[in-house]
């Protein structure tokens, strides 16, 4: 196709779906280094990309959107782009590329009476939930343009973050080595026993390095990490709710280990290239495993099931013959803890980092 003036790409998604999105943006940068790429996501999610080069303009909407606005939107997008993109298959962000491009590609799942969509698109490609990598489907659009393929998660941050960071640490990073624990997953299924936080942050410490907890400012989470910290060492920090994504970002840039569940966080330290251990239960490794530093191959880094080591992230799995169930815990709700998890040991978390620190 005719080199484009003005891209959008619609992620309007979660966080994660948001930065796993941003190969893709990078693969349209560099085909079309002239072009402005737009990007068009929910509120709240805007801050994985601030900073990133790549992009023109980030456009945020809300998640619920009353008729009139929508309306409204719609009309401020049509046929705006030469070229929108959506790299998610629902309804909703697969209407905005259509009304918003000029030449619009997309996702459809083959299942559940999805095909009408294609009618809205001038070139589809199926949608794979289970077995494609989020990184490696969303490339796929890129292989349907015939540009080629960039495989980096990019994170990125700004002046005022890395201020941020500075301020809300009481040691100069560059004197004191320091790990990153992000404890507090959105959802309990994935998250870990307190115990084995105590005890891996024990080992870190031990080995010199300082503990930083990371997190948002929820009271929920805020209460979680409050209540975490008599049993972490005396040193630890707790940088919850001070530093935004971008904060999060360049601190993670700058530490010597991370750990963490499956969540947004995990995925930005695994792109930083820095030593990841990502702690996973029931989610599907295949699709959501966090993308290493450097991993270049056309195929998926991880198998469905066990611990693997791909370039600098152990993804560590819990034990279980129903493990990943791709559910959400063991009562099958979003409240509910996976037995997967909470039976993990640290003494795995310990090994896989000391494997990685040599």
């Amino acid at each position: 196709m005719k080199a484009p003036d003005k891209i959008l790409l619609v992620v309007t998604r979660r966080i994660g779906d948001v930065l796993l999105a941003t190969p893709l943006i990078r693969s349209l940068h560099r085909a079309w280094p002239e072009a402005k790429i737009d990007v068009l996501v929910f509120e709240g999610t805007q801050g994985v990309l601030a900073g990133n080069p790549d992009i023109h303009k980030i456009l945020s909407v809300k998640h619920r959107l009353p008729f009139r606005e929508h309306l409204r939107l719609l009309t401020t997008l049509w046929r705006k782009y030469d070229l929108a993109l959506s790299a998610i298959p629902g309804d909703r962000p697969t209407l905005y590329a259509s009304i918003a491009g000029k030449y619009r590609v997309g996702m459809i799942p083959e299942e559940g009476g999805q095909r009408w969509k294609k009618w809205l698109l001038s070139r589809w490609i199926p949608f794979d939930n289970m077995g494609t990598h989020t990184v490696l489907m969303n490339l796929g659009l890129a292989k349907l343009l015939a540009i080629p393929p960039c495989h980096e998660v990019v994170t990125a941050w700004k002046r005022e973050d890395e201020e941020r960071v500075c301020g809300a640490l009481p040691f100069d990073p560059d004197a004191q080595a320091y790990a990153v624990l992000h404890v507090y997953p959105m959802y309990a299924y994935k998250m870990w026993r307190r115990e084995a936080w105590g005890e891996l942050a024990a080992w870190l410490n031990d080995r010199g390095m300082r503990i930083v907890l990371t997190g948002g400012s929820n009271p929920e989470e805020s209460a979680y990490i409050l209540s975490l910290l008599p049993i972490l060492p005396e040193d630890t920090v707790n940088v919850s709710g001070k530093l935004g994504l971008g904060g999060a970002a360049h601190l993670l840039s700058r530490a010597s280990a991370y750990v963490g569940p499956d969540t947004a966080v995990t995925h930005m330290a695994a792109s930083s290239g820095i030593p990841t251990v990502a702690l996973f239960g029931p989610s599907n490794p295949v699709k959501w495993g966090p993308w290493p530093k450097g991993y270049l191959l056309d195929k998926n880094p991880y198998l469905m099931k066990g611990t693997q080591r791909v370039n600098n992230v152990v993804l560590l799995q819990g034990e279980g013959d129903c493990v990943p169930c791709m559910e959400e815990g063991c009562d099958r709700n979003i409240s509910s803890e996976s037995a997967c998890l909470q039976n993990l040991p640290a003494s795995r978390a310990i090994a896989a980092l000391e494997e990685m620190l040599k």
